[in-house]
């Protein structure tokens, strides 16, 4: 499974790969998610509620590793060169600080794409 269709089995409480077939006809997100699960997920209840588990003061709502560590995802640079990888960033992979906001923004716009209730303030401000 890929490093993003592990993020969103954590999230949506699925694993993409493995989901049960969705009934003929039913709509999935881009992932694989069944667009119905998806669009029930309320991105901010989930995080929240796995970050007060969490032993670390953690805010995922700005910090990529935050956000992989909340989730249980392997939030080393080389995963994170991965990630961004898979999400085709052609940014500079030794500026770590720009790679990071990238690929915060692009995991919170991804799931929203994906269906997830993502509230506007956590979506990228250009």
């Amino acid at each position: 499974m890929s490093i993003f269709g592990s993020i969103l089995g954590k999230i949506f409480g699925t694993k993409p790969a493995a989901a049960a077939p969705a009934a003929p006809g039913a709509a999935e997100t881009a992932a694989g998610v069944p667009a119905d699960a998806a669009a029930k997920v309320d991105i901010v209840a989930v995080l929240d509620d796995l970050n007060e588990k969490n032993p670390e003061t953690l805010d995922w709502r700005v910090s990529i590793v935050d956000l992989l560590k909340v989730l249980g995802v392997d939030s080393s640079l080389a995963n994170r060169k991965a990630l961004a990888a898979e999400l085709k960033y052609d940014g500079d992979g030794s500026d770590s600080a720009k790679l990071n906001i990238w690929l915060h923004e692009k995991v919170i716009a991804l799931v929203a794409a994906n269906g997830g209730k993502v509230p506007a303030d956590l979506l990228a401000k250009k």
